[in-house]
């Protein structure tokens, strides 16, 4: 967790800048990552439009560490966020993972499913029961939690992806991202691509995700099946960055 300033260098207009421009703008080195300043994060970012996905998900996997250590919100990892779902359309996102035939657009979908899960409502809500004013206006939560809608814009083309790992991955970071009052309207829509998780993934907590979401917005789901709860869930992927980590 953290609770520092909330100057995190990412944009807060209403579209999403492109990703030169954030990292070509963004002051790194006077944002908090877990271990230190983020002055050798752009170097780390470029990483990920490199052509080998051995060396994009091991940046990815490098960034996890940085801002979104211990499920922490940091004052880097906004802008991260930002980067990472501005390249969801560049080619090298379709570069495909050796032995799962799987595009990296999946790997960076469920990065930022993961991050925005750490800014969750029942995650601060937990953390707000321990530490009254996590989430107060100019927190760096609270920033991050406010860039919902962009990125929700970013994410939500990939639900109609040609790839079903793409679509399942786009499907849990909008279903965790519409939880922002503004995207009440998407929940209907979003409602559908849940209930197929809910139906078809292989993942249980992508299906554990997909069915506290139907459930909070009104709708009739079967009994929960009997997931293992943790103190500290870790979200779509339980096991922190599990997507992340490639056997390759």
């Amino acid at each position: 967790m953290n609770h520092s300033r909330s100057n995190t260098g990412a944009p807060h207009e209403d579209g999403l800048p492109p990703h030169q421009v954030v990292l070509a703008e963004t002051d790194w080195g006077s944002l908090q990552t877990a271990f230190g300043n983020g002055e050798g994060l752009p170097e780390l970012l470029a990483r990920l439009l490199e052509p080998d996905p051995k060396v994009q998900v091991t940046a990815l996997s490098e960034l996890g560490e940085l801002v979104g250590h211990q499920n922490s919100t940091y004052e880097a990892t906004a802008p991260v966020a930002v980067y990472v779902a501005g390249i969801l359309t560049h080619p090298a996102a379709m570069t495909l993972r050796p032995h799962r035939n799987v595009p990296v657009r999946a790997t960076l979908l469920n990065w930022l499913a993961s991050t925005a899960h750490d800014a969750s409502d029942e995650v601060v809500g937990r953390i707000e029961q321990h530490f009254p004013g996590f989430l107060a206006c100019g927190t760096v939560v609270a920033a991050f939690r406010d860039l919902r809608t962009v990125l929700y814009r970013a994410v939500a083309p990939f639900l109609q992806d040609g790839h079903e790992d793409v679509r399942e991955a786009a499907a849990l970071a909008s279903i965790i991202l519409a939880e922002h009052p503004g995207l009440a309207g998407h929940r209907d829509h979003l409602a559908v691509h849940a209930r197929h998780v809910l139906d078809t993934s292989s993942d249980a907590h992508n299906r554990r995700t997909a069915w506290k979401a139907l459930k909070a917005w009104g709708h009739d789901v079967p009994d929960p099946e009997p997931f293992r709860e943790e103190p500290w869930d870790r979200g779509p992927h339980s096991d922190g960055r599990g997507d992340l980590e490639a056997p390759f």
